[in-house]
Parts: C-alpha cells; structure tokens; sequence
C-alpha cells in the first residue's frame, strides 16, 4: 500500500485501497508543488461500509504530514433540513479562530453576504438572495483558501448534505481552475433525488477522478482477519467471514470485533456461527446489542440519535430525562460496546461531544425509535433549544417531525424560523417550515397570511409553486386591504416571470374592478398597463389610448403617478411616437433627475419592470446616458443588496442594452455574457434569459462575429416559440438578422415579415427599437426592389416621426444601400451627418465606413475605421481595412 500496509484492524477499510491512496497522494504532491497550479477535486463513492470515511481518515493524515491545512465536514441523514449545516462545520473552525476585523477583512464585501449563512454574523433584515449567498460563500473559502494554502477540503457523506450546501458545493467545484485547493467527496450512489442529485452530479462532472470503491476480495477478507485474530485462522473459517460480510469493510470489523469479544475460536468448525454474530452488527441485531446494555442506555442512545449533532452529557441527559451520573454511566456503556465514541481518543466524554462510531449506527437507532416516542422526543429537543436561546431556525429541525396538533405557538415558531431561513438566504428551508406551519393547521384569522409568506419564500426560486400558494390565500378571508394588493401584485408578478402574462393582466384587472376610483384602483390599473405593456404581441392601439388619456391627468405628485407617466412614455417609445415628448413623460416620473423614495430599484411596491421601461425608454430616445446610469445604479444597488438572481441578471442585460446603443459593444458582450450566467441558474425560456440571450447574439452581429452569434443561438434556444412578453432588442428582428448573416435568407425575411405584422397590431413601431423595415428592406433589395423601396420610405417617415438622429440616420443609411452613384452618396453624407450627433458610435462608424466606400474618402474610411476600433466591431474594421487596402480612393 502507498503508505503502509496497516497491519490492525483499526485500518481495516484501508485494505486494496493502494489505487484510491496513491491517487491521493499524487494530488497532495501536486497541490503543495505549485502555488498557481489548478485546484483538483477527487470523488470516492461507495454503499454504506465500504470505506469512505476510513479512506477520508487516511486522507487526512497524508495531508497533515505534509503540512496542508485540513477542514473536514461530514453530512447526518438527519440534519438534512439543516440549511448550511456542512458548509458550517467546514469554514466555522477557521472563521471563529479570526477576529471579527480579521474575519472582515479577509470576506471584504462579502463578509455580510456569507458571514450570517456560516452563522458568524448576524443576518439583515430584507431576505437574502439565495444564488448571492451562494456566491458570497464560493468567494469566502476562495479567499481562505488562498490564505491557507496549501489547503484540502474533506466532505464526508456528501449524500446527505443539506441542499444549501450543495448548490454551494456544486459552484465551487466548477471554479476550481485558477484557485490551488484540493477537494475530497465521499458519498454513496443514489440516494438522493432532485436538485441535490443535480448538485452532486456537477461535483462529479468537475472531479478529475471518480473512484467507485469495490469491496473486500476473499484474500482481504482473509488477511484482515488473520490481521485480528490471529494467522491461526484457519481457511474455512476465513473465507465464511467473507462470505457473509460479502467483503464489507466495516461489517467484516464488526464481525470480528464480535469473534473477540465471544472467545470464538477461528476455526472451521465454528464458522457457522459467523451469520449470527453478523446480524447483531447492523439493523435490528444491533437494536438488540443496544437493548441488552439496559433500558436507560437504550434512551440515551435514542436521544443522541434525535440529536444528532452537539451529543453532549448534559443535552442527552435532558432529552432523555435523566441525572447525570446515569448519562455518563450510559455513555460508558454505548462507548464500550462501539455504539457512541469520543471524536479525540485521547479524550474523555465528561462533557464533550460524542458521535456514533458510524452513520449506519446512527440510523438503525433512530429507525429503531417508537415513533410516538420519536416525535414526542423531536418535540422536547425543540424546547431544549429554545430554552438555550439558539433560535427559532435551529429548533425547526425538530419542529418539522412533530405530528400537527392545532398548536398556535409551534405555527408562530415555524414563520419565524421561515423569516430566519430567508434572511440567510434558505428559501427551501423557510418553504419546509411554512409548509409544515399549515398542516398544523394555522388559525383561520391566519392561514392566508402563512399561504402569503409561502408564496413569498418561493418567488425567487419557483415561480410556479409561488403562483398556487398565493391564488390559495387570495381564495380565503384574512388577507385584507393592502395585504391583499400586495398579494394581488405578487401573485401577477409570478405568472409574469412564469410567462403567463395573459393571466397576470386578468388577475389585476380583476382586482381592480372590486375598488371604487382611487389611488389603490389607480395602482393596480398600472399595473395592469405595465403588464399589457410587456405583452410582447396583441397590445392594441385603443389600450395605447386608454392610458394616454389617464396618464394625461398625472403631474407626478406621488409614486402610483409616476408609475403611469413611466409606464405612457414606454408605450409612446414602443410605437415610435415623438421622442421629444416621451422624454418630457420620462423627466416627469422623477425627482430632481432621480427615481422618487419607493421607487428604487430594491423598493417591492412597484418592482424591476417599471424602472427597466424607464431606462428602456431613454435608451431608445437617444438619452443614453441616463440609461446608463439608471442601469448601472441597478447593478450597484442588486450587488450590495445581495441579489444574484434574475434581477442582477436583468441588470446586467439592460446595462448591456445601453452598452451596445453606445457602441461600447466589448462592454456590452461582458455585461450580456454575465446575464446569461445568472439567468441560466434561474431557468430557461424565461424572458430574462430571453433578454440576454438575445441582446448577446445582437451585440455579437454587431460585433461581426456570425459563427459565434449562431453558436450562441443553437446552445440557448434563441430561436421560436417566443416568450409572449417584449424583449429588447427586438428577439425577431435579431434572429432575421441573424439568418440572412447565416445565409438562410428566406427563413430570414419570414422572421421579418412576422416582427412587420406585430407591428401593424400594435399600430405603429419604433424603427430602432425594431428595425424590421430597415432590415427587410436590405434583404428584398435583389429580389423585390419596389417593395424594398416601400419599406425604406415607411422607414424614413417612422424614423421622422421619432425624430432621434440615431433613427433618421439608421433610416438614411437603409436608403442609400438601395441606392447607386451619386444619389447614394448623398443619402449616406446625410446619414454620417445625423449619426455623428447622436451617441450611438457604433452606427456612426458603420455610416461613416459606408459613406467612404461609396463617395471613395479615405478620410471617412480612416474616421470609420478608428470609430469601429473603439466599439470592438471586428466586422467593421475589417471592412474598413480591405477598402483603404485596395487603393484608388480619393
């Protein structure tokens, strides 16, 4: 073996392991050989007995004798519901040796993120973005790691990790190329379903090697027994040992652990009685081993189950309700027979903490619990805790297994361990109190009010399951005045996000018909227009009218106003209406230049959707600077707030839209490409990951990169069906405009004609915000010159309608491609003209470029080709480049 044969049968699981520890070994070498090298990731799985944790153990003392860092952390089938429970026990020791300003300075920004998760810090008061704690702990144990190095980290039964741990585990595992740290998983195949499974499936896909872990072969089998009883044993008898372990490790320990202590003889004739002393090892032999040591060790062992983690004298010994002399006489006695063991050797048990000598003890006592006396136990340890001022979260876990019983005080505990789950950033840990809060069940005054906060602890994360709990609350009395708009409001929000916008709009205009006129029936009609307003397909003219006519009533004296004035300046923008005016709208919906107290982008009142129209708004009226900082501001405000999810995702998309009107399309593409990360743990076919996919394929048409652009589409679904809300840019105009440049031109202006006929519903379009015209009107220009005609002229009249020099200019550009000599570089001098006024510097370069090739200016090719240089437009410049290379220009 690679470190030694062991020669007892303490190392027993370590027998035939030389592969699994020679690969060890070789990562340890590894890791402290280069500061910089990549980290690594080893996977060991294996039924229960074969191994792992020895194989951990050994793994340890490896690394400590080559002076790395070891944290170790170990799952427990039954602190599951315990969110960050691992990912506790691994950071905690070395976060509480620091400092608190030790501690902060190394989190940095993070230290309130991660900080209240790993328990070191006291949470805020808004609940905590599950995906940015994730992140916050990633970057926690990068940060360490690096302080620490060389650094291994041990998790043992992974399987039974909580989930927290897991999504935190799955992300780290992933980011493992430029941090030198070595990761060690054990766990057990199966076992675990669902997002855990998925979880444990990306550790796995990360690791550099996964080892299946075989049991013992007869002559192991033999070996270690021989190792342990003496070379006196005989064959027969060896190879019965074996046979009924069938080469488990920790079984063929047990079973000759029990070969000792009877005095049996290892001989062939008294191999028969091996399958006897086999059963007391596991399930409900081992149920009886316990039995026999008396019926106050029996307690003493079913409380150290209940437990399961901080086993100490004097917690056993008032869940099990006894002095403690007789606990630490039962401990005695379960150390004795191998049941409980002190974790230090050396140590003693007089107020320490014990642990199961393994998991499969831990779970056959539980299993073995009466289970009347099970949940009447569950139900003391909940008191205990409560009793020692830990906190409504940490007795959850024995609240969750107590049978309902219409007890008021154990609902009101379940909603504040929810409140401290979400502050965390545990949403499916606050799910699992609420949800078990209603089987209680809650008073009727309250239930709504418990349906309510499960709707909201589900928002982020399952949309879906948000939609049936809040429709249930809404259906029962109790939610009144604005607990029920609130509700009404987040109920649309989630059938919006859940891509049922028609349903969204049906559930507010419902709602609003039960109020007389108002400010709540005003509030909820705003809604109701932004809604229709995201509608991506039947918004028709006479809702334009509607909403005209009551915005026209607003001045903007509080924020429901603003909202409707927001909400006519996004609907006079999408059809293309007088960008004069729709900024005038704009302007008025703030506050000396800034979004109005409640209005903000953390505010939950009005939510992301009104302030995306806004700053959608100003980017397509030429205002690219206030969208900018609007979108930014959303970027800076998500990040301190802690919310990774879909709304930094759409941050990052719409900073990305205001990006590529710019020009500034590397920025652009860095922005997009992060939303897309972000969206992409949220769900596909959602419209937040529509609006990034799409603005990315945008920006890399822009950018000249087809290949990529098409790659980008085929790996994300950018293609039909369509969500049924607005996506900006325009998702048919870019995918046309992506199939010409693939050269699938008739599947391309159909995608044209589709936008066109949109856009005759709506009763009008913004020629920049959906550029179809422009596009098709290039595309039928060889094959339907007339109609091209047509449509650049309907263009142009769009584009002067609008009045931004972004779209006149874009509109002049269209008209000069279906042009020739003279007349064509005149229309394209018009445009460089009108698009070196506005801020769209990519436009401007393509003008120019344009204007060079057909007037033959090296001059303006130059400008074009320095303009497409700054905006990243590969295309462009090489555009640029092949003209002036040819030569002959003026």
């Amino acid at each position: 073996m690679t470190e030694g044969r062991p020669s007892a049968a303490a190392a027993a699981s370590l027998w035939e392991r030389e592969a699994e520890l020679a690969t060890v070994a070789r990562a340890i070498d590894e890791l402290r050989a280069d500061r910089e090298s990549a980290g690594s990731l080893l996977v060991f799985r294996g039924e229960a007995g074969l191994g792992k944790t020895a194989l951990l153990a050994e793994t340890r003392r490896i690394a400590e004798s080559r002076k790395c860092t070891v944290w170790y952390a170990r799952g427990a089938e039954t602190l599951r519901s315990v969110p960050f429970n691992v990912v506790r026990q691994l950071l905690q020791p070395a976060l509480l040796s620091l400092l608190p300003e030790e501690a902060r300075e190394y989190l940095g920004d993070w230290y309130d993120i991660a900080g209240p998760a790993l328990g070191i810090t006291e949470p805020q008061e808004e609940s905590a973005d599950p995906q940015y704690v994730c992140d916050g702990l990633v970057a926690a144990v990068r940060r360490l790691a690096r302080r620490e190095y060389p650094l291994v980290l041990l998790i043992d039964d992974a399987h039974w990790a909580d989930q927290e741990t897991l999504r935190w585990l799955a992300a780290f595992a992933e980011r493992l190329d430029d941090l030198s740290v070595l990761v060690v998983v054990a766990r057990r195949p199966g076992e675990v379903r669902g997002d855990s499974a998925r979880h444990l499936d990306t550790v796995a896909a990360a690791g550099r090697s996964v080892t299946n872990l075989r049991a013992l072969t007869p002559d192991a089998a033999a070996g270690l027994t021989r190792a342990t009883l003496g070379r006196h044993a005989d064959d027969a008898f060896c190879r019965e040992v074996w046979a009924v372990t069938a080469g488990n490790p920790y079984d063929t320990v047990e079973l000759l652990a029990k070969v000792q202590d009877s005095e049996l003889p290892p001989v062939e004739a008294r191999a028969a009685e091996l399958r006897a002393l086999n059963h007391a090892g596991r399930g409900g032999g081992l149920v009886d081993r316990i039995k026999e040591l008396g019926l106050e060790a029996t307690q003493f062992a079913w409380a150290a189950a209940i437990l399961g983690t901080g086993i100490t004298l004097e917690s056993v010994a008032r869940l099990a309700t006894m002095g403690e002399d007789t606990a630490r006489h039962c401990a005695d006695l379960l150390c004795a027979a191998r049941i409980l063991t002190v974790p230090d050797p050396a140590g003693e048990h007089r107020g320490g903490d014990l642990e199961f000598v393994h998991p499969l003890i831990a779970s056959a006592v539980y299993d073995s619990i009466p289970p009347a006396v099970c949940t009447a136990m569950h139900g003391a340890a909940a008191d205990i805790v409560t009793e020692m001022g830990r906190g409504a979260a940490e007795a959850a876990r024995h609240l969750l297994e107590v049978h309902p019983d219409d007890d008021e005080e154990l609902v009101e505990q379940l909603r504040e361990a929810a409140r401290e789950h979400l502050a965390v950033g545990a949403p499916d840990a606050a799910r699992r109190c609420l949800e078990r809060a209603l089987q209680e069940p809650p008073r009727p005054e309250i239930h709504a009010h418990v349906l309510y906060e499960l709707g909201c602890a589900t928002l982020l994360t399952a949309p879906a399951v948000t939609i049936g709990h809040l429709r249930s609350a809404l259906g029962m009395r109790g939610l009144d005045g604005r607990d029920r708009v609130d509700a009404v409001v987040r109920l649309s929000q989630a059938l919006l996000h859940n891509d049922q916008l028609e349903e969204a709009v049906r559930t507010i205009e419902a709602e609003a018909a039960r109020h007389e006129a108002g400010p709540v029936r005003m509030r909820l009609q705003a809604f109701q227009y932004m809604w229709e307003g995201i509608h991506g397909e039947t918004v028709a003219p006479a809702r334009s009218r509607s909403l005209a006519e009551l915005a026209g009533t607003c001045t903007g004296r509080d924020n429901t106003e603003r909202a409707l004035l927001i909400l006519r300046g996004f609907d006079a923008m999408t059809h293309g209406e007088s960008a004069a005016e729709i900024l005038e709208l704009c302007d008025r919906a703030l506050v000396n230049g800034r979004l109005a107290p409640g209005l903000g982008w953390t505010d939950r009142e009005w939510g992301i959707e009104l302030l995306m129209m806004l700053g959608s708004a100003y980017v397509y009226t030429d205002r690219l600077d206030r969208a900018e900082s609007l979108f930014a501001e959303a970027l800076r405000v998500y990040t301190g707030a802690g919310w990774h999810g879909g709304h930094l995702s759409l941050a990052n998309a719409y900073l990305g839209l205001a990006y590529r009107r710019q020009g500034r399309l590397k920025d652009a593409e860095e922005h997009l490409r992060e939303a897309l990360v972000l969206a992409e743990r949220v769900g596909r076919r959602l419209p937040l990951h529509w609006s990034a996919t799409c603005g990315l394929v945008d920006t890399l048409l822009a950018r000249g990169r087809v290949a990529e652009a098409w790659s980008v589409a085929e790996q994300y679904g950018f293609a039909p069906p369509y969500p049924s809300t607005i996506v900006l840019p325009d998702v048919r105009c870019v995918r046309g405009r992506l199939l010409l440049a693939v050269g699938r031109t008739e599947e391309g202006i159909n995608e044209l004609e589709a936008a066109e006929k949109t856009a005759v519903s709506r009763g009008g379009h913004n020629p920049v915000l959906a550029p179809w015209s422009i596009d098709l009107a290039k595309a039928l220009a060889g094959q339907d010159p007339g109609r091209a005609a047509r449509l650049a002229a309907d263009a142009r009249r769009q584009a002067e309608r609008f009045g931004t020099d972004t779209a006149i200019g874009e509109a002049l550009r269209c008209a000069a491609a279906l042009e020739t000599g003279c007349r064509a570089a005149q229309l394209a001098a018009r445009a460089v003209t009108y698009l070196e006024a506005s801020p769209s510097q990519y436009e401007h370069a393509a003008a120019r470029i344009e204007h060079g090739i057909l007037a033959r200016s090296a001059a303006d090719l130059r400008r074009g080709l320095d303009l497409a240089r700054s905006c990243g437009a590969d295309g462009l410049v090489a555009q640029a480049s092949e003209a002036l290379a040819a030569g002959g220009l003026g």
